[in-house]
């Protein structure tokens, strides 16, 4: 979504579909997620900050340290 507000700016309409409908707790909950994360995207960029970079900077932290629960005997 931060690319999407960078490349189109505040005036445009986003379509959004089957993460909205598809959400849990429901078609309304999925739509004001969808809300809510887009004003923060606009509140982020507005305030100078690049998102992209950031989440960069995040997924370089994440390590996946764990044992599958589904190995293949030997």
């Amino acid at each position: 979504m931060p690319a999407l507000t960078e490349i189109f700016g505040d005036d445009s309409v986003l379509q959004f579909g089957g993460g909205t409908l598809g959400h849990p707790w429901g078609n309304a909950p999925g739509a004001v997620a969808n809300r809510v994360a887009l004003e923060a995207c606009v509140q982020a960029r507005n305030e100078g900050r690049d998102l992209a970079r950031e989440a960069c900077e995040v997924w370089k932290a994440i390590k996946f340290e764990f044992e599958p629960v589904d190995k293949l005997d030997k």
